[in-house]
């Protein structure tokens, strides 16, 4: 397929701190490509403060105006823009790459780090996978009782380079530089027959994690903080007079991060075509979202029924994007973290990013860690598991510190 222009993707800088960087992307449209688009930015460790979505079926214009997390440094802005360059129809081979040397499929890589434990270390060794643009498919970390730490992520690379000794000797040199005298040995070979493990958990555990209780169209939860009390109140409305051919989707809720990639893949996995919309934000904290939609028919939502079904399932995605446990493993506590994958097998960005690095903060140490996926009520989920050390900071046997854990974790993925 001939690759479109670099004019495809402009990225206009921001002109002062504070200011929003535009993306603008310009190419042909296909079901889907918001999406794909929004994942990637948040990805990179981007907030969309503000997008505008236009396509006639064919062709598509969107514009995202976006500022970096405040956990998010040293963003990488050609490695963005080549990104989503692959992601356009019309460039879904990446013509900036090594055409000639480059696998013909994306490949897993097995990354052996065997160091010395000391806090913070697996979330200092995610955050530089993170910026070489290294996406981890699974991970095995365990300690031994001497203090060792012996770290196996399976990894693939969006540069698709990983296979070439400049490209390894380069992650292992970032590693070395972060992490110093710590590391004993960093080796890195291809996963050979690799599957993505799917994680046995206890049927306690399971219900725990994906139970969901309904009462009067609302998505209730036990336990609710502020903000999750502030996100149950969110309008979802399907009004189909204001357009002749389109039905209006009208969304207000509170922001979260990732707010609009829960929309926009949920719509994808509901097989809705986005025609035109628009995402502000106030400054209070709220957005607002309108979106001109239709069946993947290229006909208005006129079914009750499936309307009913739309505004639940959106309401259920921006309430619980991620579901947050913490239960009693013997003597230790044991943190599940799970996340749905799209249909197109995708999981969320950045969620093992921001679970070490809330327990980072908090002080906690991680004794071993595992990432599989499960399937439960007829979908996939990406679920991570976190065997907690103790830490004088906050032992992690306490009622108290458990809550203190699970509402850190949840606020450090939301984006409170």
């Amino acid at each position: 397929m001939v690759a479109a222009s670099e004019d495809a993707v402009v990225i206009q800088a921001a002109k002062r701190a504070g200011e929003p960087t535009i993306i603008t992307v310009n190419c042909p449209d296909q079901t889907g490509l918001g999406c794909d688009l929004c994942r990637a930015i948040l990805d990179f460790g981007l907030c969309i403060t503000r997008g505008d979505i236009s396509t006639d079926g064919q062709w598509c214009y969107l514009v995202f105006w976006v500022v970096p997390r405040p956990t998010s440094s040293n963003i990488q802005w050609p490695s963005l823009k080549n990104r989503l360059l692959s992601l356009c129809p019309s460039c879904s081979i990446p013509f900036y790459f090594d055409m000639v040397n480059r696998p013909t499929s994306s490949q897993i890589y097995l990354l052996k780090l065997f160091s010395i434990d000391r806090k913070g270390l697996l979330h200092d060794v995610t955050k530089v996978l993170c910026e070489l643009e290294l996406t981890i498919h699974r991970v095995k970390v365990s300690t031994t009782p001497n203090g060792r730490v012996v770290d196996f992520f399976f990894i693939t690379d969006a540069m698709e380079l990983l296979h070439t000794k400049m490209r390894q000797d380069d992650l292992c040199e970032r590693l070395n530089a972060v992490l110093g005298e710590s590391v004993n040995s960093c080796e890195i070979e291809l996963a050979e027959g690799f599957q993505q493990g799917f994680s046995s958990l206890p049927p306690v555990v399971a219900e725990e994690l994906f139970k969901l209780e309904l009462s009067g169209n609302e998505v209730c939860s036990a336990i609710l903080s502020p903000e999750m009390k502030r996100l149950k109140k969110a309008d979802v409305n399907i009004d189909n007079s204001l357009s002749p051919s389109h039905t209006l989707l009208q969304i207000h809720c509170v922001d979260q991060k990732g707010l609009l990639y829960d929309i926009m893949r949920t719509l994808k996995d509901c097989s809705i075509q986005v025609a035109y919309g628009r995402f502000l934000s106030d400054m209070k904290g709220s957005r607002e979202v309108d979106l001109f939609i239709l069946q993947s028919d290229g006909k208005k939502i006129v079914d009750p029924d499936k309307q009913g079904v739309l505004c639940s399932r959106l309401k259920l995605e921006m309430l619980h994007p991620l579901r947050v446990i913490i239960v009693n493993r013997g003597p230790d506590m044991e943190l599940f973290v799970a996340n749905p994958v799209e249909l197109c097998g995708k999981g969320r960005p950045r969620v093992f990013y921001d679970v070490t690095l809330a327990l980072k903060v908090l002080g906690i140490c991680i004794f071993s860690a595992e990432i599989g996926r499960h399937t439960a009520f007829e979908r996939q989920w990406e679920v991570y598991r976190f065997l907690l050390d103790d830490s004088r900071e906050l032992p992690v046997g306490g009622s108290q510190a458990r809550g203190e854990i699970v509402d850190g974790v949840r606020r450090t993925l939301m984006g409170w």
